[in-house]
C-alpha cells in the first residue's frame, strides 16, 4: 500500500489543521445521541485527567499540501463545533483550524441543530473549567492519523470502521466510489443529481440495494442472493470510462445512444417517445448513470406497490406481519419488478399478477416457517425436496421473449397433505384465493 509511513501515527487534535472534505463525501448526519455520546465521553476523560483519549482514526488522502478527509468526517465536524462553542464561551482569539471546508447545504440542518446542542452542554460550564477543557481536546483526545497519496488506496479505506464500530452502508461506498467516475461532469449537474440521492431516504436505498437489486441480479442466474454487504458490491461498480474491452465499449455505446436518442426529440425512429436506459440484466455504466440506475430503480419498485394495493384489495391476501410474510411479500414484488424490468410496468396485468402471486404464495401455504435461506433456495429453483415445485421463475422470466410466455409456465397443484392444517386455517384467504384463480378444485374428502 501506499501509505505515507511518517503520517501513519497517533495525533492529537491539535496537530490537525486544514482538513478539506472531498466532494464523494456523504453530508453531516449525526443525531443528537451520537453528539451527546462525543460530549459526554471527552468531558468524563477530562474530568478523570485521562493522559490520552482515543477517538477512533481518520484517514486522509494528501493532494500535494492539501488532506482531503476519507473517514472520520462526523466525528471531526462535531469536534469542530464544539471547539467552536468553547472558542466562543472561553473568548478565546487563537487561531486553530480543524475542519477548512465548505459543507454541502444537505448539511446545515444537521449543523446548526448540533450546534445547538453543544452551545447548550457548553452553556452549563464556567468560564475556567470552559478553557481546561477545551485545552484537554486539544492536548489530549487523539486519533490515528492514516494518509495516503493514492486515489484508489484511499478509496479502499473508505469502508473502515467508525468511532461506534458500525461498517459505513454499501450505498454510501457505491456513492463514494461513483463519484470518482465523475470528475469530467459538470458541476451543476453533479450537484443536481447528489441532491436527488441524498433527499432519498437513506434506509429505502439499504432496502432496495439488500433486498431487491442484489437478490434480483443473483437469481436470474440461479446464484446466492444472500448476504449483500459492503465486500459485494462489485457488479454495482460498472464499466468504468477507462475499460475499452469489446463488451465495455458496447454497453457505453447503447447507453450514450439512448441518452442522445431521449434528448433528441426525434422518436419517429423506434416509434417509441422515450426508450429505458436500463436493464438489471445489463452492466452499469459508472458515475452518473448509477444514481440514474437507483433512482429509476426506486421509482418502479414504488410503480409496483402502487399497483399490488389496487390488485390485492384485501390485505390478508399479502400478510406483512411474520418475517416469514415479510420474505415472502419481498420475493413477490422482487419477481414483478424483474418481469417489469424486461417487459415494462404496463405489461403487468391480471395473468401476470395470477401467476406470479400463485408461484410466491404457494410457498407461505406449504411451509410452516420461512427463512431467508427458504426464499433464496425457492428463487433459485432449488427447494423441490420441500414444496414439490422446482421452478427458477427468475431464469424463467429472463428466458422469455414476450410477456405472454409467462402463461406457459405450468405450476402445479398443491394436494392437500402438502398443505399443513394450520396454514390453510391461518392463511385461508390466500388458499381460497389460489384455488380459485387457477381453477383448482379442493381435493375430495
Amino acid at each position: 500500500m501506499t501509505l505515507i509511513d511518517k503520517e501513519l501515527e497517533v495525533v492529537k487534535i491539535s496537530d490537525l489543521e486544514n482538513i478539506k472534505i472531498p466532494n464523494y463525501q456523504r453530508p453531516y448526519t449525526w443525531g443528537i445521541d451520537s453528539v451527546n455520546t462525543l460530549f459526554d465521553d471527552t468531558y468524563k476523560a477530562y474530568k478523570k485527567q485521562l493522559n490520552e483519549y482515543r477517538l477512533g482514526s481518520v484517514i486522509l488522502h494528501k493532494v500535494n499540501n492539501s488532506y482531503f478527509i476519507v473517514d472520520g468526517q462526523q466525528r471531526l465536524t462535531t469536534i469542530t463545533l464544539l471547539l467552536f462553542c468553547l472558542n466562543k464561551k472561553c473568548g478565546t482569539s487563537e487561531n486553530f483550524c480543524l475542519m477548512n471546508s465548505e459543507y454541502s447545504f444537505l448539511s446545515n440542518n444537521t449543523i446548526l441543530t448540533n450546534h445547538v446542542i453543544l452551545q447548550q452542554r457548553v452553556s452549563d460550564l464556567d468560564i475556567e473549567e470552559c478553557k481546561n477543557y477545551r485545552s484537554y481536546i486539544l492536548s489530549h483526545c487523539t486519533f490515528v492519523k492514516i494518509v495516503t497519496d493514492d486515489e484508489q488506496e484511499a478509496f479502499q479505506f473508505f469502508d473502515s470502521q467508525n468511532s461506534r464500530g458500525k461498517e459505513l452502508a454499501p450505498h454510501d461506498l457505491l456513492k463514494s466510489y461513483h463519484l470518482r467516475e465523475m470528475n469530467d461532469v459538470e458541476t451543476v449537474k453533479k450537484v443536481n443529481i447528489i441532491n436527488k440521492w441524498e433527499n432519498i431516504n437513506q434506509d429505502d436505498l439499504e432496502v432496495l440495494f439488500e433486498n431487491y437489486l442484489y437478490p434480483v441480479t443473483q437469481w436470474y442466474r440461479c446464484k446466492n442472493g444472500l448476504y449483500y454487504s459492503s465486500k459485494k458490491i462489485g457488479q454495482f461498480k460498472g464499466i468504468t470510462k477507462n475499460n475499452n474491452y469489446n463488451y465495455a465499449v458496447y454497453h457505453k455505446s447503447s447507453n450514450l445512444f439512448v441518452e442522445q436518442f431521449n434528448q433528441s426529440g426525434n422518436h419517429e425512429l423506434l416509434n417509441t417517445t422515450m426508450l429505458n436506459q436500463f436493464q438489471l440484466t445489463q452492466p452499469i455504466i459508472a458515475g452518473s448513470r448509477f444514481f440514474e440506475y437507483s433512482l429509476h430503480y426506486k421509482n418502479l419498485l414504488d410503480a409496483i406497490r402502487y399497483k399490488l394495493e389496487i390488485y390485492h384489495n384485501n390485505d390478508d391476501e399479502i400478510p406483512n406481519t411474520r418475517s416469514g410474510d415479510i420474505y415472502i411479500k419481498q420475493l413477490y414484488e422482487c419477481v414483478l419488478l424483474f418481469f417489469a424490468d424486461k417487459f415494462g410496468i404496463e405489461s403487468i396485468n391480471d395473468s401476470v399478477f395470477r401467476i406470479i402471486y400463485t408461484w410466491s404464495y404457494l410457498l407461505r401455504l406449504k411451509m410452516s416457517a420461512v427463512y431467508q435461506q427458504t426464499i433464496n433456495k425457492y428463487a433459485c429453483g432449488d427447494h423441490k425436496d420441500r414444496t414439490n415445485i422446482n421452478i427458477p421463475i427468475f431464469a424463467y422470466i429472463n428466458d422469455c421473449v414476450n410477456p405472454e410466455d409467462l402463461n406457459m409456465l405450468i405450476i402445479p397443484k398443491p394436494s392437500e397433505n402438502e398443505i399443513p392444517a394450520e396454514n390453510k386455517d391461518k392463511y385461508n384467504v390466500i388458499y381460497q384465493k389460489l384455488f380459485e384463480d387457477n381453477g383448482w378444485q379442493e381435493d375430495d374428502k
